[in-house]
């Protein structure tokens, strides 16, 4: 038996602002139990649920220095087993008090800082010895040089295997190198430009990555390309020294949460025989409910995303008077800057008939929009994995994406010819390149429908379930232990 932790800021169903928390969520369950003990640490929270908090177990409590800061810190530690795992959180309520997870970055430094070293402070009390600690973004990324330096000369903590998940290198921790030798005080060779010193600031998500075992990124192409300056986000030349320990392995989805064959939330259940008749069904039912013209023959292509420049919406908005024709209804849903919200909000203004402005996040109607939608639209400048793919191919919605990270590992481009392909794919970061890729899959949607609903069945075939994506960690696992 082999004991992993995993470190993470999120972790659904208890906190989410993203698919980090999909991913701590989920992964833990499907790995094989028999062979694996995992457990996972996350902070103690305030907004999270009540009919979560009010079942966690007290366990015990100690103080702990951190850095040069005068006074002790308190952890408290709380358990909660959660469909088979055991979940620790950390409870500080200075840190961990608010209504958000994150906040002013500053103070989320700090916060995430005590956060790390915590983590690894609660093993012998709660006396589990790790054979390998799974840390999760920049918020955990100073958990391996903690183990490393302090607590390296304490018995406990000797043969600990470290791995970095990248969720998306975009985001690093970063501040002056002063507040981190004051709340770490790491021996001062950790401060160096080989570990933590990032264009003279400090980088939490760099010392992370150089003091870490293996590194992992949430796609076998998002792997490569972040050795790239183009993606690699200033650490293009590090994981380029790293890469013999890094290695990509795609997320997956629950297929209980995302099935329409049982989801309780969309308006008519099918799979992938029954999806050519019952798919329309729910289209119909999301058209009245949106208050759109309730017709079969219209083109219904969705955007379920945060509305920001990484998600290629800059293009769409560049387009967007194309590719809302007459043929065509265009549903939206999400929030984030507002100059998308109010292009989105124009456009529903201009085109009532056309074009759906949902500037808001419901489950229930993403729900219904991956069961109702014809094609699914995902231009991302860059997406480390993306989720909404996945839960489209398994809805038989079509994606229609840009060819990068896991977007690209995911979609198989349609092939005429051969009549082959999951979906539809755009190379370039263009926003004429991926018009004609939509106006592609128009044309066969309306010329070739039969050959649309294969498409869509073989997307449906498909499996991204977390059983497969497990499997591949499970096999890194052994071989960091073996």
């Amino acid at each position: 038996m082999r004991n992993i932790l995993f470190v993470a800021s999120e972790c659904y169903p208890f906190v989410k602002t993203g698919g980090l928390a999909d991913v701590v969520g989920a992964l833990p369950k499907m790995i094989n139990k028999d062979e694996f003990d995992v457990r996972v640490v996350v902070p103690k929270y305030m907004c999270i649920p009540w009919e979560y908090r009010q079942h966690f177990q007290y366990v015990t409590s100690f103080y702990m220095d951190l850095g040069h800061i005068q006074e002790h810190k308190y952890v408290g530690i709380m358990m909660y087993e959660h469909e088979g795992i055991k979940y620790y959180f950390i409870d500080n309520e200075q840190y961990f008090g608010g209504d958000s997870p994150y906040g002013n970055m500053k103070w989320d430094i700090e916060k995430f800082t005590y956060f790390s070293k915590a983590a690894l402070a609660i093993l012998p009390v709660i006396d589990f010895h790790p054979d390998i600690i799974h840390c999760h973004d920049w918020q955990a990324s100073l958990v391996p040089v903690f183990l490393r330096t302090l607590f390296k000369d304490n018995g406990f903590f000797w043969n600990i295997k470290t791995i970095m998940t990248i969720h998306n290198l975009k985001f690093q921790g970063i501040w002056d190198l002063k507040l981190f030798r004051y709340l770490t005080a790491f021996p001062e060779y950790v401060f160096s430009p080989q570990n933590m010193e990032y264009y003279k600031d400090g980088n939490m998500l760099k010392v992370g990555i150089v003091f870490s075992d293996y590194v992992t990124t949430v796609s076998d192409t998002y792997a490569g390309e972040i050795q790239m300056p183009y993606y690699g986000e200033g650490l293009d030349g590090l994981m380029r020294h790293k890469n013999y320990a890094l290695c990509g392995i795609v997320n997956g989805i629950d297929y209980n949460v995302y099935n329409p064959e049982h989801d309780i939330q969309i308006y008519e259940h099918y799979n992938a025989e029954t999806m050519p008749e019952k798919k329309v069904l729910n289209k119909r039912g999301l058209q009245q409910e949106l208050g759109l013209p309730v017709d079969d023959n219209k083109f219904m292509i969705a955007i379920i995303s945060r509305l920001t420049d990484q998600k290629g919406l800059d293009l769409v908005n560049y387009t967007i008077e194309r590719i809302t024709d007459e043929h065509t209804q265009f549903v939206v849903i999400g929030t984030g800057e507002p100059q998308y919200e109010n292009t989105f909000k124009y456009y529903q203004y201009k085109y009532p008939e056309r074009v759906s402005a949902n500037i808001y996040y419901s489950d229930n109607r993403a729900h219904k929009l991956y069961a109702a939608a014809d094609a699914m639209l995902m231009p991302s400048r860059f997406e480390p994995c993306g989720l909404t793919q996945l839960i489209s191919l398994r809805y038989g919605t079509v994606p229609i994406v840009r060819e990068t990270g896991g977007l690209r590992d995911t979609v198989q481009p349609y092939n005429w010819y051969d009549n082959t392909g999951t979906g539809f794919s755009f190379s370039n970061y263009n926003a004429d390149e991926m018009l004609d890729s939509i106006n592609y899959a128009k044309t066969v949607y309306f010329t070739q429908h039969d050959r649309w609903n294969e498409i869509a069945q073989r997307g449906m075939q498909m499996d991204y379930s977390w059983a497969r994506s497990a499997k591949k960690y499970e096999e890194l696992y052994y071989r960091l232990t073996s």
